[in-house]
């Protein structure tokens, strides 16, 4: 029995490949999790009939050097069938611009167009026009309310897909008139991206705060039933192994924790994001809100990883393939120094509050997007200059289907339990390993002389050195009640919470970016974080000291 042959799907981003793919795989998630935006890496799923390998590839981008264009481009050179996917409303010219990209020569392809029942009624007449002149399978469908017959004729034009010597020359094809989306207020010249602003900062501050409440609720549960029934079984094993599973960076013990407040976020914010894509709000948003990121370096497409990185820096780094390659490192570089993701964000709530001062908290965070700002400003200061700027494509806004929703959050629970998890349950052993071998406590004693360079006591060293490995470890300074924290005036508190916060990526985010850009990159990004870092804390310190002085001498 011949094995099932493969079926690449490409097209433009916002084309509907990720759902054809949903439909013709029965809703099935794929080997791989997705993301445009939509697809992050290629996935790969099996017909319902099990007769295709079918694989969704990220949209390509024409004007700029994208890994998700590689991607795409890397996996129809190992396709036996080839299907171009193009919107229906703009069928002439993006199908034009996708046979320029040269794929399908010595190709079995076929040409399916989406959005069937939003095209112009000559779409029937452009299809009949590239059936005569392509000599290939010509079909348009409407994904999002796909038949069972619709799906079986997909599949079988497939198979009847054949290959071509030469790519057939289109000379006079008929008048087609392209639909464009209708406008919205996210679209307005002028207070159109401040709208995109107030509703990106709902879409995404209410998944992570409700996150927040919710593992706070059900982490004393955890602890009480769980987490200390595990240590008291753990007292009578062997050091080594109680340190590895049960101690304070244990399998058991750390991995739970990881898991309790790094899972909602990724579930409520991935709820969120797939509701944007599922409505096309997510394009309209990134598009409206792009020249304004340009000025950091970033791009549109950057900002669902950036945000992602306030829930979990991890998942935020492994979408962060779906950036331009020119602006790829400076969106991680931005993840790992302004994106505070939830460990960190419940740790310095909890710190501020312990230290009597919770209203530190909002300027806090506000500090950490500034001086990320400046950070890409001072380390990438040609990034906007290496690519040209794209012209903005307005998607369709769609009324989300629960099948569409449901099929976007079993990749992104997937893609986390596949490839975040892991990663968590490696630095878990890791750090657990040195901790057992007494390592921290030693780092710690040399570096809390270097402290008092920024008024800070010794004894924070350790709290500093727990948040390299994680960022709730910064939690250490609350030891002995919060003394410590309490007996700090607001600029010293203020310094020590922020260089614990941006010193350096947590161990699981570099570990990520090694895997994801490789130890230069890595290594780059950790050594430009650390002296941002401390030169930024040193002009807060002389700030922060002139302002006391001048306070002072007012109230004096």
């Amino acid at each position: 029995m011949n094995p099932p042959q493969t079926a690449v799907l490409v097209g433009f981003e916002s084309a509907g490949k990720s759902t054809i793919f949903s439909r013709l795989t029965g809703n099935r998630v794929g080997e791989e999790a997705a993301a445009q935006g939509s697809t992050v890496m290629v996935q790969t799923g099996m017909t319902t009939d099990a007769d295709l390998t079918l694989i969704d590839t990220p949209g390509i981008r024409l004007k700029t050097d994208s890994e998700t264009t590689r991607i795409a481009l890397m996996e129809a050179d190992h396709a036996d069938i080839i299907v171009l996917v193009v919107r229906g409303t703009h069928a002439r010219s993006e199908l034009d611009r996708l046979l320029k990209e040269d794929i399908i020569t010595h190709r079995r392809w076929m040409v399916l167009f989406t959005f069937e029942d939003r095209a112009p009624e000559s779409l029937p007449q452009l299809m009949a026009y590239y059936r005569q002149r392509l000599e290939v399978p010509v079909i348009s469908v409407n994904a999002r309310d796909m038949s069972e017959e619709g799906r079986r004729r997909i599949i079988r034009l497939m198979r009847g897909a054949e290959a071509q010597e030469q790519q057939r020359q289109l000379k006079e094809p008929p008048i087609f008139h392209e639909v464009e989306p209708p406008t919205t207020w996210w679209d307005h010249p002028i207070f159109g991206r401040w709208v995109a602003l107030a509703t990106l900062l709902g879409l995404f501050a209410v998944p992570v705060y409700g996150a927040y409440l919710f593992s706070g609720v059900l982490e004393p549960g955890l602890d009480r039933w769980v987490i200390g029934p595990i240590r008291l079984q753990a007292m009578g094993w062997p050091a080594w192994l109680q340190a590895v599973l049960a101690g304070d960076y244990g399998l058991f013990t750390l991995g739970m924790y990881s898991f309790l407040w790094a899972f909602p976020v990724v579930l409520f914010m991935g709820a969120s994001i797939a509701v944007t894509e599922e409505t096309g709000w997510k394009d309209r948003i990134t598009g409206a809100l792009d020249p304004w990121l340009r000025h950091l370096r970033l791009n549109g497409r950057d900002l669902v990883p950036v945000l992602t990185g306030f829930g979990c820096n991890v998942v935020a780094v492994l979408q962060s393939r779906a950036c331009s390659a020119c602006t790829r490192a400076s969106c991680v570089s931005f993840i790992a120094f302004g994106s505070a993701c939830s460990y960190q964000i419940g740790a310095t709530l909890s710190l501020f509050h312990s230290a009597g001062r919770p209203w530190l908290f909002l300027p806090y965070l506000l500090l950490l997007v500034v001086v990320g700002a400046i950070h890409l400003r001072v380390w990438f200061p040609t990034q906007a200059k290496m690519q040209a700027l794209l012209p903005h494509r307005r998607s369709f806004l769609n009324v989300p289907t629960w099948r569409g929703f449901q099929w976007r959050i079993q990749n992104i629970i997937k893609q986390f339990v596949s490839q975040a998890m892991p990663i968590f349950l490696s630095i878990c052993l890791i750090a657990s390993l040195i901790d057992y071998w007494g390592w921290m406590n030693a780092f710690a004693v040399t570096i809390g002389p270097l402290l008092t360079w920024w008024g800070l006591p010794e004894e924070a060293a350790l709290g500093l050195w727990f948040s390299v490995l994680r960022k709730d470890g910064m939690l250490v300074f609350n030891q002995g009640d919060g003394l410590m924290l309490q007996a700090l005036d607001p600029v010293s508190l203020f310094i020590l919470i922020f260089l614990a916060s941006t010193l350096t990526a947590c161990l699981v985010t570099l570990w990520t970016v090694r895997k994801e850009l490789g130890w230069s990159v890595s290594v780059g990004l950790m050594g430009r974080q650390l002296l941002t870092s401390l030169v930024s804390a040193g002009v807060l310190l002389v700030v922060g000291r002139l302002l006391e002085g001048v306070s002072m001498m007012v109230t004096g």
